[in-house]
This record gives C-alpha cells, sequence and structure tokens, in this order.
C-alpha cells in the first residue's frame, strides 16, 4: 500500500479501494484520522520516549479502567502478543501453577503456549461444546494458572462465543482458583465496555491492542488489583518484572486516547447498527445469487463462509470453499473493495450509509461472477 485517507487506500499502482478491513480491525476511525493525528502532533513535539512514567500513560490507563471496570490496573505492551505475554505470566505467578487452556480456533498471538496444541503446557477446549469444555477443565485443574479465551474469535472467522459457554468457563475457572483471560484485541470495539461488557461477564484479566493505539504499535493487560500488584515495582523489584525500553511509548498512547475519546457509546452503536445491516446484505446477496453462505460477526465485524453448512468454529469455517472465496476477495479487489483475504472484515467510523450500498452492490456483482465461475 502507498497511502491511506479515510476510508480509502491506494496501493503502488494506484488502485483506489474502499476499505472494509481497517488494517485487520486497528483503525477503527480509518487511515489518518484529523483528531489521531493532531494528538500525535503535540506529542511529538513534547518527546518520543522517556525514561518513566508520563501523562499519557496515566490518562489512557485511566480511561481503560473507566470503561472495563475489571481493569482495576493497567500496564502497557508494545503488541497485543506481549500483552498476552505477559497476562500468562501473572497468571502463573499468581496461582502457582504452569499450564495454560486456550479455545481452539483463538488466536493470541506468538506465545509458544497457545500456538501449538500439543505444548506439554498447552490444554485446548473445544469452542461449541460447553460440558466438554467445562470437564477438560475440571480434569487438568490442578495445573492450570489460565483459561485463554477470545469473545470474539478474529482469526477463525469472526466468530462470537455464546453467553453460555463464556459464563460456564467464568464459573469454574473461579470455583478452582485459575484465571479467566479475556482476549479482546478484536473484540473491544463491539461494546463500550467491550464484549465483557455486552455477554455480561466478568475476567480476572484482559488483553488489549489493535485498536488501542489508533494506527501505532500498543497493547494492554490489566485486571484484578492483587494480581496486578505482582508486576508493581513501587516497592522494590517485583514478583514479576516487566521491564521495556518502549513499554507505554507516549506516541502511542496518545493516539489511543485520541481514538478512545471519539469512540463513544453513540459511535459503537452506529457502528454496530451499520455492522448488522451488512451483514444481513452481505446474506441477502449470495442468497439472490444461489451461491451458499453463512455470514458470521458481531457488532462491526463479520465474516463470509462458502459453505452451505452453519458456522460456529474454526473447524466449520475451514470445510468452506476456500478457493472461491479467494476468488471473491481478488474480484472485490479489482473492482476497487477492499476486505481481508479471509473472508473477515470490519467497519470504520468513517464509513458512510454510501460507502456501505456500494459495497454491497459491488458485492452482488462480484458474488454473481464468482457463482458462475
Amino acid at each position: 500500500m502507498d497511502r491511506g485517507e479515510g476510508c480509502r487506500l491506494v496501493d503502488v499502482d494506484g488502485n483506489r479501494l474502499l476499505d472494509f478491513t481497517g488494517n485487520h480491525s486497528s483503525l477503527v476511525h480509518g487511515y489518518g484520522h484529523p483528531h489521531v493525528i493532531e494528538a500525535v502532533r503535540r506529542q511529538l513535539d513534547r518527546g518520543t520516549a522517556f525514561p518513566g512514567p508520563t501523562e499519557p500513560q496515566i490518562r489512557l490507563a485511566r480511561m481503560l479502567s473507566e470503561r472495563i471496570p475489571s481493569m482495576e490496573l493497567v500496564r502497557f505492551t508494545n503488541s497485543g502478543t506481549e500483552a498476552v505475554m505477559n497476562a500468562v505470566r501473572g497468571a502463573r505467578a499468581f496461582t502457582g501453577r504452569r499450564a495454560i487452556a486456550c479455545v481452539e480456533g483463538s488466536y493470541h498471538g506468538t506465545l509458544e503456549e497457545t500456538m501449538a496444541g500439543a505444548h506439554p503446557d498447552a490444554v485446548v477446549l473445544p469452542f461449541d461444546d460447553t460440558q466438554a469444555a467445562v470437564r477438560l477443565i475440571e480434569r487438568e485443574r490442578g495445573r492450570l494458572a489460565a483459561v485463554l479465551v477470545e469473545p470474539v474469535q478474529g482469526s477463525a472467522g469472526m466468530l462470537p462465543a455464546e453467553q453460555g459457554y463464556l459464563r460456564a468457563l467464568r464459573e469454574v475457572t473461579q470455583l478452582h482458583g485459575i484465571m479467566l483471560v479475556f482476549d479482546e484485541v478484536v473484540s473491544l470495539r463491539v461494546a463500550f465496555g467491550g464484549a465483557q461488557q455486552h455477554y455480561g461477564v466478568r475476567p480476572d484479566l484482559t488483553c488489549l491492542g489493535k485498536l488501542i493505539g489508533g494506527g501505532f504499535p500498543l497493547g494492554a493487560f490489566g485486571g484484578r488489583a492483587d494480581l496486578m500488584e505482582l508486576f508493581d515495582p513501587s516497592h522494590g523489584r517485583p514478583q514479576v518484572p516487566h521491564p521495556g525500553s518502549l513499554n507505554a511509548n507516549p506516541i502511542s498512547l496518545a493516539a489511543g486516547a485520541a481514538t478512545l475519546e471519539l469512540l463513544t457509546a453513540d459511535a459503537i452503536g452506529t457502528l454496530n447498527r451499520r455492522g448488522a445491516s451488512v451483514r444481513d446484505g452481505i446474506l441477502a446477496e449470495f442468497t439472490a445469487a444461489k451461491l451458499p453462505a453463512q455470514v458470521t460477526g458481531l457488532g462491526s465485524l463479520f465474516g463470509v463462509h462458502l459453505t452451505d453448512k452453519p458456522v460456529r468454529t474454526i473447524r466449520d469455517s475451514s470445510r468452506g470453499d476456500a478457493a472461491r472465496r479467494h476468488r471473491l476477495f481478488l474480484a472485490l479487489y479489482c473492482a476497487g473493495i477492499l476486505i481481508d483475504p479471509r473472508g473477515v472484515g470490519t467497519l470504520s467510523t468513517v464509513l458512510n450509509e454510501a460507502d456501505i450500498d456500494h459495497f454491497l452492490d459491488v458485492l452482488g456483482k462480484s458474488v454473481l461472477g464468482v457463482a458462475g465461475s
């Protein structure tokens, strides 16, 4: 890509694209939003990095704690991967256990335990079977430090969890002193207080990334004060050290605070209404073309799966027609629309109704072309 402005991108060949990726959901207000850019400029004039806490650090931490009550204390990292890594370190130190349970289909960055199901410290839970997940946790409870879960599985195809599933995970982990960790790197946008507000489930720890950096590298993790105090260096060497020359970088923090200022409850409500309309519109276009498809998602997130079977898990999604899906991605790109090659997308606040209508019109024509191929 060469440049971006608002909801539009220009690639190095000069192709103009109406963007429905938001850089993999990280740019909820589009590219180069004036409010975010101005906040970054002000911070650049003050400095780019400091050997101590800064006002932007305190400000964004307070904003996150106010939006997400379960995040009683907050620490900042350089990415969502680092946020998950440190949440796992904290959970292990707090519980004295090593093993980590993850849900099949979830993506938590590049931590070994969360990427390799065969890892000796990893337990893999099913996503669509509450009773089986609870039984596995019960069986492994003596060695489990944490259960990690994405309330909406982004990389698997924007697959939202069932409320009963998340509540069951909360109950069983609470019963056995296992830390429940919500990875809300993707799902923060679905409600003012994230997916945990939407579902009414309070985790012990929350990991954030993507949109909280406003287009700059930033992650955050936070939760129960008694656990987060293990990282506190103010009384000497902490039980869980968390050093880093660029942790809580003020440029990223300034961009993140500006982003959250704009991401009000009303803005999220508008995004979510448009997201529901987009999902309905996508399904209508596939139905009109008589091409089997399932459309998943929550809030302003959507996923398209080229299969005639219901899609609840990554296994369901993997049965879709991947070759045809890629042809659809290419057809949309050639017509000036960008979605993720995996068939997923997100809305930004700078997309308007006319942009969405244009997307659905182009999609309908592209689906007809792909259906006939």
